[in-house]
């Protein structure tokens, strides 16, 4: 019995020896069951891929994931360097050789159970030296499942084995200069002046003379100069002004007998303009802590100014040149190993601009007293000839050398009057009733109504139940405007007729034919200057017919540049051309051709027939020469032909903004015809602020000097209290009106 009981288990341990085992989570298989079950998987161990690792290590290093570089190194190699030593390894590497962009390859891959190397080729693109490309070898080691890096130094650059480390010797050409349209600096290196006032040295009866020398000195009005030492102690330092050494040391021998005049030298990226072109040249700044090593691994040696807004900042690329630089290889005690790469340095260019210096200041003057805008626009062409913003800013007082930015950096950056925005470009407002002429243009293009539709403009606008809307006559206590054609609408800048059209807009099933008008006119996108910054504005599809009647006579949500309404201005004065508005003439090194020359870009074409856009400009004609023209009287006696539109744009709860907007038709050769925009924020009436500011912008373009009073000056620049020129059409109330 036992030997038969042993017989059986000894058959059955041959059984199972000779039979596969099955994994734990595999069913044995029954004689039923193996008819229907899938035959069973037996479970391996997959080898990890060595050439894989080593590329995703290298496309970390081309991402500057260190972490993720590191955390892919061997056990051993972490003992040996710890995360942050490894990061700033590789940081300070690829910053010294100011590298642009890193490409790899793996060229070769030998893969052993526990081991592996891998060839790879790594080419390091540069901002100063070109190409650096090299072959480099990596061991892997089989730690667990996972393949680990054994790092080295060499891994970076073969060169830098044993703890060498790179060093780039950088030589920088001078910034390049910012010239106006003849050749005169806007901004250039310069010995500079940094003048003052103690007001108790100065010397009896010379006071009169000290001020008159710092007027022609800084340009500012003596009055003004007067004023800020009027409060002030006798023994306080009072800052007014800067000035190139060239225009004191004409008048040195004089200056230096006068008391109480401070002069403090300094050299410095000098703006002669001052504020009068700040917003087109920018100004440059110190390269910040935290923007060292940005700048470092773009070719910076990091002691620069570099462009910090406007052309300035544009321009950089042209205005800082070509560094000259030499690539080192340094032992760790400091010697030079061996020169890897170099290159030579080019000089840098200068802008020259479209703008006339003289000019330029002179507008900024003319919107003294005002927060705004000015822009001039080369009517056929799209050259800028002057763009300003007011407030304006002193870039010389970025300047750390500048013995005047301790008492007047402060106040010109206070927050509340904004100085350093540009109201040309990156400010939108309503537009108000200038935009009467895009809605006149979608009126006719639709057919809706044509030159001698009919419409009679009365006090009051009651076409939408339950809301009454009131024309520019009733603040004004004038009567009503009476029967009116469509271009008599625009001539009196009738609200209750332009309401009228966008409730019919509305009503015939047309919404959107005033706002593609308006897009077609270049609004709602940046005009593409390029060269400053812009933003886009806004001009919304209305959802209502409340919407519709407000954008209308430009008011609603719609929001415009006035750089943007000068490009669409002087497209209505021109025919029809819409060009891309530029501040750039030209671009040139030293000696040589120009690498860039000015050229008209066409934007496009107004969306509006030769016959209709001639409806249009004799309706901008008569705003200005007809009787009843809201424009007229801030123009009469100008003998240059002016086609303008006034307009006052709703600002609650401020008081509204003041537009004028309009082109000259001269005819004159040796002075090409404009188109100018004039936007006072929160100033009033148009024609009673705008108005004058555009006519004395004329004066200074065609000769050369203002020919009148505004009505709010007792003498050229100098303010009284504003006395209204003529009426205008104030603010519409903002409605909301239920969805018919």
């Amino acid at each position: 019995m036992k030997k038969l009981v042993s017989l059986i288990l000894l058959t059955i341990f041959i059984v199972s020896a000779c039979t596969p085992a099955a994994s734990v989570d595999t069913p044995v298989a029954t004689p039923e069951a193996s008819k229907t079950l899938p035959a069973p998987q037996v479970k391996t161990t997959r080898t990890p891929d060595a050439k894989q690792a080593a590329k995703d290590f290298l496309e970390d290093w081309r991402l500057e994931n260190y972490q993720g570089m590191y955390d892919r190194l061997s056990t051993l190699s972490k003992d040996a360097i710890n995360l942050e030593d490894f990061t700033k390894r590789y940081q300070s590497a690829m910053s010294a050789m100011t590298m642009v962009e890193l490409n790899y390859q793996i060229s070769s891959a030998l893969t052993n159970p526990r081991s592996a190397q891998l060839g790879y080729k790594v080419e390091f693109q540069t901002a100063l030296v070109g190409m650096i490309s090299r072959d480099m070898i990596m061991n892997l080691t089989l730690e667990g499942n996972s393949w680990k890096v054994q790092w080295e130094d060499a891994m970076i650059l073969p060169e830098l084995k044993g703890g060498n480390f790179l060093s780039m010797d950088i030589t920088a050409p001078a910034r390049g200069n910012i010239y106006d349209s003849q050749g005169s600096a806007l901004a250039a290196q310069s010995d500079v002046v940094a003048l003052g006032i103690t007001p108790g040295l100065i010397t009896e009866g010379q006071e009169g003379t000290l001020v008159s020398y710092l007027s022609r000195l800084t340009g500012l009005n003596g009055d003004y100069i007067r004023s800020l030492y009027q409060y002030a102690g006798d023994d306080w330092y009072v800052a007014v002004g800067e000035t190139a050494k060239s225009n004191t040391d004409r008048y040195y021998d004089t200056l230096v007998t006068l008391g109480g005049l401070n002069m403090n030298f300094y050299t410095s990226r000098y703006y002669f303009a001052g504020s009068g072109a700040a917003h087109i040249t920018g100004y440059v700044q110190s390269i910040f802590p935290e923007e060292l090593d940005d700048y470092k691994r773009a070719g910076y040696r990091g002691d620069e100014k570099v462009g910090r807004t406007g052309l300035e900042a544009w321009g950089e690329e042209y205005l800082i040149g070509k560094k000259g630089a030499s690539l080192y290889v340094v032992k760790p005690d400091g010697t030079v190993e061996t020169r890897i790469g170099s290159a030579d340095s080019k000089p840098s260019q200068s802008i020259y601009t479209t703008v006339e210096r003289d000019f330029q200041s002179e507008v900024e003057l003319a919107m003294e007293g005002f927060r705004g805008a000015a822009v001039v626009v080369e009517l056929n062409t799209g050259r800028i000839l002057a763009l300003t913003s007011t407030p304006s800013y002193d870039p010389n007082l970025f300047d750390a050398d500048n013995y005047n930015r301790g008492w007047l950096l402060q106040d010109m950056l206070n927050p509340v009057e904004n100085r350093l925005l540009n109201r040309a470009t990156q400010s939108a407002y309503p537009l108000g009733s200038v935009f009467k002429i895009i809605t006149m243009a979608a009126a006719l293009e639709t057919g809706t109504f044509d030159k001698n539709s009919s419409y009679y403009c009365d006090s009051t606008f009651t076409e939408l139940e339950g809301v009454t809307l009131y024309d520019w006559t009733v603040e004004k206590e004038l009567p009503p405007s009476g029967q009116l054609t469509l271009p008599e609408g625009l001539m009196r800048s009738c609200n209750p007729w332009f309401y009228h059209i966008g409730l019919t807009m509305w009503e015939r099933n047309l919404p959107n034919a005033i706002p593609d008008m308006a897009r077609g006119f270049g609004l709602g996108e940046p005009t593409g200057i390029g060269q400053l910054q812009e933003v886009s504005g806004n001009i919304p599809n209305p959802l209502n017919v409340g919407d519709s009647v407000q954008l209308a006579i430009g008011q609603g949500a719609m929001q415009v540049t006035p750089l943007q309404v000068a490009a669409f201005i002087a497209a209505v004065g021109n025919g029809g051309t819409l060009y891309q508005p530029q501040l750039v003439d030209k671009i040139a090194p030293p000696e040589g051709d120009p690498t860039y020359q000015f050229e008209p870009i066409v934007k496009g074409k107004l969306p509006v027939s030769a016959e209709n856009l001639k409806i249009i400009q004799d309706a901008m004609y008569d705003v200005v020469h007809a009787s009843r023209g809201t424009g007229r009287q801030a123009m009469l006696g100008l003998q240059i032909p002016i086609y303008g539109k006034t307009g006052t744009a709703q600002n609650e709860p401020f008081d509204p903004h003041a537009w004028f907007a309009g082109y000259t038709r001269n005819g004159n050769e040796n002075r090409p015809d404009i188109a100018i925009v004039v936007l006072a924020e929160n100033a009033g009436d148009g024609s009673a602020i705008a108005a004058p500011i555009f006519r004395r912008i004329v004066e200074l373009y065609f000769y050369g000097k203002p020919q009148r009073l505004y009505p709010w000056e007792s003498s050229y620049y100098v303010t009284r209290t504003p006395t209204p020129l003529v009426t205008e059409t104030p603010p519409a109330e903002e409605i909301v009106t239920p969805e018919p």
